[in-house]
């Protein structure tokens, strides 16, 4: 077979899957902003007939989407800025500072990732309803501030920078913070990018931690308060859609605008021991 009837053939299917994989996004987004009831015909259209905001008005005047659309942002950016700097300054330790006890207690934090995180969610709660932190950001964003899997991301990539650049900084003088600010982290750029996007996600589309923790509903993320609102609106497949819209486009746009350093820290941290 010619070369070029192959390349063809590939991106034909290439092309058709992508365009498979958009089609339940892009319907979404369409019957957001059809009339109410439209998207109950049958068929259903694929376009609105008369396209309009009136579900999204809906959801910010009607609903006050808009507070909870602040809660998780704020959430979720405050718990990926928090956990990057902890998982950061953890897995850089765990790579390359030497301390006694190191090997043993990574093992052991390796071994707490096969327990299933429901498992310590009521223990959790006990312990934070002690200290006062249930029904507060602060208790939202607690499991969320540092993460195994963050650690041990951050300290396979970190174990590629070799010892040697790290020896010459300190035969030159420079401290262990100058070394890790300096040196370290822009080595780490791509996996910290990545980190990042996990972090977000995480804490964004969390709902069952906000949903035992924040009993108040000026409180509540915008996962629990999308679930209230589809049990009052049940038969409204148009609203629910464009609260769906409203939480999926803001991680989308992050994704897109850190497409490049999250694959390359996949990539690269793929291949390092």
């Amino acid at each position: 077979m010619d070369r070029r009837i192959a390349s063809a053939l590939i991106n034909g299917l290439l092309v058709a899957l992508a365009v498979l994989s958009a089609f339940p996004l892009l319907w979404m987004l369409s019957v957001s902003f059809m009339q109410p009831g439209e998207a109950s015909h049958f068929p259903p259209p694929l376009l609105p007939l008369d396209a309009g905001l009136q579900n999204y008005r809906e959801l910010f005047v009607r609903a006050g989407m808009g507070r909870y659309l602040a809660n998780s942002a704020m959430i979720a950016t405050v718990v990926t800025l928090i956990s990057l700097l902890l998982n950061t300054l953890a897995g850089y330790a765990f790579a390359k500072l030497e301390f006694r006890g190191r090997e043993r207690t990574f093992r052991a934090l390796l071994a707490v990732l096969v327990i299933p995180g429901q498992v310590a969610m009521m223990p959790l709660f006990l312990l934070l309803k002690q200290v006062g932190l249930i029904n507060t950001y602060a208790g939202a964003m607690v499991p969320g501030l540092a993460s195994i899997f963050g650690i041990f991301l951050v300290r396979q990539y970190s174990r590629s920078i070799p010892d040697d650049l790290l020896d010459a900084a300190r035969v030159d003088g420079a401290s262990e913070w100058r070394i890790f600010w300096q040196i370290v982290l822009p080595v780490l750029k791509p996996i910290l990018v990545t980190l990042a996007i996990f972090s977000f996600l995480g804490a964004w589309n969390d709902f069952m931690w906000p949903l035992i923790v924040l009993s108040d509903q000026g409180l509540q993320t915008l996962p629990v308060a999308l679930a209230s609102l589809s049990r009052e609106h049940v038969q409204d497949n148009e609203l629910m859609m464009a609260g769906s819209v409203v939480t999926i486009l803001p991680v989308l746009v992050l994704f897109l605008a850190l497409q490049r350093y999250y694959i390359q820290g996949l990539l690269v941290g793929s291949v390092k021991g």
